[in-house]
C-alpha cells in the first residue's frame, strides 16, 4: 500500500509542462528534490519528510534521513527519481489507476451493444495496452521526457505539447462532470424519501442534496499537503474496488435471478457504447508515471498486459453479471439497478458517493500549480492558498452547475470518452510513436500504427457526433 501512497504523490506534478531544478540551497551530495513547476517550488520529502507547495520555502526533514529521500540530485544537477516499485507493485498501481468510473456503465453498454460487443471491449483493452507500450517504448527513447505532455513535445514540438495539455484538462474537466453526476445520481437513491424544500431554492431534493455533498468535498481543495491528496485518491481507488466487489457478492447472494436475456449486437448504438468503453480503460496520462517509478522499466509492457488482461477480465465479467441480472432494465449505472434493500447495495450507494468526493483535490492540482505560476512571486503563501481555493471553489461550483444541468450519465460519459479518451488512450500514443520512431519503424509496424490511429479516429468521431446529438435530443425532450 505504501507504494500507492509514494504513486500518488508523483501524480500531483505530472501535468506540469516543464521541470526545472533549483538545487542551491541544497546539500551537494544527497539532496531533497526541489521540484519547479512552471516556477512553483514543490519539494516533496518522502518517509519523514513533511511535503509543501510553497515559494521559496525549504521544507526539513527531520532527523535528516537521507536514506528516505525518493529522489536524489547528481553533482551534475541532473535530477533521478529513486525508482523503488516492484513489478507486482506496478501492476497494482496500474489496475488500481484504471478501475474507477468506467465500471459502472459496462453492464449497460453490454446490454445496449449485444453481447457481440464484447468483442469490442476486449479489442480497445488490447488497443489501449498496446498504445500503453508505445508510451514506455517513447520514455525509453528519451529519459528527459517526464510526463505524458513531454512525449507530446518529443514527438510534435511545442504544438503537440499544447494539444496533449490541452486534451488532459479536457479530460480532468468532463470526468469530474460524470462523477458530480454519478454523485447525485446515487445521492438520490441513498436518500429516497427524503424531501427538502427551500421556499427560496428552487431546487429538487436531488440538486440540494448534490449541492450539500459538493459544499462538504470544496475544503479539500484548499489542501496544501499533497500527502493528503495522495490519501484522499487511495481512498477513491479502494471505493471503486468496493464497488465491483459488492456487485459481485450481489450476483452471488442477492437472490437476483441471473438469467435476463441479452440481445446478440445492436448495431446503431455501437459508437455510443465505445465511447464508454475506452472511458473504463482511460489512464495513460499517469502511466509515464508509473514507467519512472519501476525498478525496472524494461518491464513495463509486461505491467501494462498483465494489468489490462486483469481489468479485461473483470469488465467483461461484470458486464455480463450485470446484463444478465438485470437485462433491458439495467441502468447505466449498475449500482441503481441493484436491489435496494440488499445491505450490499447500501455499500456500493455509499461507496459510489464517496469516490467523487476524494477525486476533485487530485484532479485540480495541476490546475492550481499552473495559476501558482502566474501570480507575483512576492506574494504570500497565505494569498496564493487563498487564491488557488477561491478559484478551484468557482471551477467546481461550474461543474455541479453543468452536471445538475445535464443529469444524463451515460450521454456525458460516452462523449467523454469519445471526445477525450479515445484520443489520449489511442489515437496520441500512436502518433507520438509513430512521428518519434519513424525512420526506424518496419513496414508492417507502420501499417499497424496507421490502422490503429484511423480505428481510433473513427471510433472517436462517430462516437463523439452519436452521444452529441444523444445528449441534445434528451435535453431537448425533457424541456
Amino acid at each position: 500500500m505504501s507504494s500507492v501512497f509514494k504513486w500518488m504523490n508523483s501524480l500531483i506534478w505530472k501535468f506540469s509542462p516543464c521541470v526545472e531544478l533549483d538545487t542551491s540551497a541544497l546539500p551537494t551530495r544527497k539532496k531533497v528534490l526541489t521540484e519547479s513547476v512552471n516556477g512553483v517550488s514543490l519539494r516533496t520529502k518522502w518517509g519523514s519528510c513533511d511535503v509543501c507547495v510553497e515559494e521559496n520555502k525549504v521544507c526539513k526533514c527531520d532527523q535528516g534521513k537521507d536514506d528516505e529521500v525518493m529522489a536524489i540530485i547528481n553533482e551534475n544537477g541532473e535530477k533521478h527519481i529513486k525508482a523503488d516499485s516492484s513489478f507486482t507493485h506496478s501492476v497494482i498501481n496500474m489496475v488500481g489507476m484504471l478501475i474507477g468510473l468506467g465500471q459502472l456503465s459496462t453492464p449497460y453498454a453490454l446490454q445496449n451493444g449485444g453481447w457481440a460487443s464484447v468483442f469490442l471491449l476486449i479489442g480497445l483493452g488490447i488497443a489501449c495496452a498496446y498504445t500503453s507500450h508505445l508510451l514506455g517504448k517513447c520514455l525509453e527513447k528519451n529519459a528527459k521526457s517526464r510526463n505524458y505532455s513531454d512525449i507530446g513535445q518529443q514527438a510534435f514540438g511545442m504544438k503537440g505539447r499544447v494539444i496533449a495539455t490541452t486534451f488532459i484538462y479536457m479530460e480532468i474537466f468532463m470526468a469530474l462532470v460524470s462523477y458530480t453526476i454519478s454523485l447525485s445520481d446515487n445521492l438520490t437513491t441513498v436518500f429516497a424519501g427524503t424531501n427538502i424544500h427551500m421556499t427560496w431554492l428552487h431546487l429538487s431534493t436531488s440538486q440540494i442534496l448534490t449541492m450539500i455533498a459538493v459544499i462538504v468535498a470544496l475544503p479539500s481543495l484548499w489542501l496544501r499537503d499533497l500527502s493528503s491528496i495522495s490519501f484522499l485518491s487511495t481512498g477513491g481507488i479502494l471505493m471503486s474496488f468496493l464497488i465491483f466487489i459488492t456487485v459481485l457478492g450481489t450476483a452471488a447472494v442477492g437472490g437476483v435471478k441471473v438469467n435476463q436475456p441479452i440481445p446478440i449486437l445492436q448495431l446503431h448504438n455501437i459508437p455510443v457504447i465505445s465511447g464508454l468503453y475506452i472511458f473504463s480503460f482511460a489512464g495513460h496520462i499517469v502511466y509515464p508515471d508509473l514507467y519512472k517509478s519501476m525498478k525496472d522499466p524494461s518491464k513495463f509492457t509486461k505491467v501494462s498486459v498483465v494489468s489490462f488482461s486483469i481489468v479485461t477480465i473483470l469488465y467483461t465479467s461484470l458486464a455480463f453479471m450485470g446484463a444478465k441480472m438485470f437485462g433491458p432494465g439495467v441502468n447505466s449505472q449498475i449500482t441503481l439497478s441493484m436491489p435496494k434493500h440488499l445491505i450490499l447495495t447500501k455499500i456500493a450507494l455509499w461507496a459510489t458517493v464517496l469516490t467523487p468526493m476524494t477525486k476533485y483535490a487530485l484532479e485540480f492540482a495541476p490546475i492550481a500549480m499552473q495559476l501558482d505560476h502566474k501570480l507575483p512571486s512576492s506574494m504570500s503563501s497565505q494569498m496564493r492558498m487563498f487564491i488557488r481555493g477561491s478559484l478551484g471553489s468557482i471551477m467546481l461550483i461550474g461543474i455541479l452547475g453543468l452536471a445538475l444541468s445535464i443529469p444524463y450519465f451515460q450521454y456525458v460519459l460516452g462523449l467523454t470518452g469519445s471526445l477525450v479518451s479515445t484520443s489520449i488512450c489511442i489515437i496520441f500514443p500512436g502518433a507520438f510513436y509513430t512521428k518519434i520512431f519513424w525512420s526506424q519503424l518496419s513496414k508492417p509496424l507502420l501499417v499497424l500504427n496507421f490502422v490503429l490511429i484511423g480505428f481510433g479516429s473513427i471510433c472517436g468521431l462517430f462516437g463523439t457526433i452519436t452521444s452529441f446529438n444523444s445528449l441534445i435530443n434528451t435535453i431537448q425532450n425533457t424541456h
